[in-house]
């Protein structure tokens, strides 16, 4: 019998070695078949292409849709409302946010629904809560300073959000940026300090503009976005959170505290109307 064992492991190790080219050939042949080699050259090609066009599209996108959304966040927030001696400034920051977050929000469940359906998202919701308090008082507190400054002034001080995401990055998260980075924040801080610099000239004192309750607004809500910043690099460093899915669960949880928030406003408004 012992003779008959040697003659069967042979073929057993020739066929293993001819399976290995087989599962290589394998996914080779399985697109030839039909129209499929001309459907993955040509899908190569176009998904080529389409990341040669991704670019400018994104950033073509990004350009419009802010200049927009100044327009309009300008025109509602420093316009007048009312005639005469009724006449009134905006006051509802607060609601203001609370329509952007629910409009976000559905927007990133969109995205998830039809292009991100596939990706398992496993971030703590714990996590997503404290980002939202902090991406929710940066909202607040930059539509609430275009009460105070225009909106050319507060895109130039939002410009500045490199620096405290920056800085809490190195302090809380330890982490370390190429110096290119720097280079690039010191570039945009000299183009900042260079398009607000005016010289004083011997006209009115009137004119001069003095750091004031807009400008704080402004560093709170940069103080803010560097939170955020970090809460957003901690999430994809360690649970790879896709944007669609941070986008989803942030305005999520920023509409829940806003609505919370509000609702305990309006019962201490009616409180005090009860007891006047």
């Amino acid at each position: 019998m012992r003779p008959s064992f040697p003659p069967p492991s042979v073929p057993v190790r020739d066929e293993c070695v001819e399976l290995s080219p087989l599962r290589v050939s394998g996914p080779e042949t399985t697109p030839g078949s039909g129209m499929g080699v001309t459907g993955g050259s040509g899908g190569g090609g176009i998904c080529f292409f389409s990341e040669r066009l991704r670019l400018p599209l994104c950033c073509l996108g990004v350009f419009v849709c802010y200049f927009w959304y100044g327009v309009l966040q300008e025109t509602i927030t420093r316009g007048k409302y009312g005639e005469g001696a009724k006449q009134e400034k905006f006051r509802y920051a607060l609601s203001l946010v609370f329509i952007q977050c629910v409009i976000n929000a559905i927007f990133a469940k969109l995205l998830i629904q039809f292009f991100d359906a596939v990706k398992v998202d496993r971030t703590r919701n714990w996590l997503y809560a404290a980002c939202s308090l902090s991406y929710l008082g940066a909202m607040v507190s930059s539509n609430s300073a275009l009460q105070f400054v225009n909106y050319p002034t507060q895109v130039l001080g939002k410009s500045c959000k490199p620096i405290p995401v920056m800085l809490l990055g190195v302090t809380v998260l330890r982490k370390k940026y190429p110096l290119s980075k720097y280079l690039c924040v010191l570039l945009i801080v000299t183009g900042v300090a260079l398009f607000m610099y005016k010289p004083k000239s011997g006209g009115s004192v009137g004119d001069e503009h003095v750091f004031g309750y807009g400008e704080l607004l402004l560093l709170l809500s940069l103080t803010l976005d560097g939170l955020t910043g970090v809460s957003q690099d901690h999430m994809r460093a360690y649970y790879q959170t896709g944007s669609n899915h941070m986008m989803l669960n942030v305005n999520l949880w920023s509409t829940l505290f806003l609505g919370a928030g509000k609702n305990i406003l309006l019962g201490l408004q009616g409180k005090k109307i009860m007891l006047i």
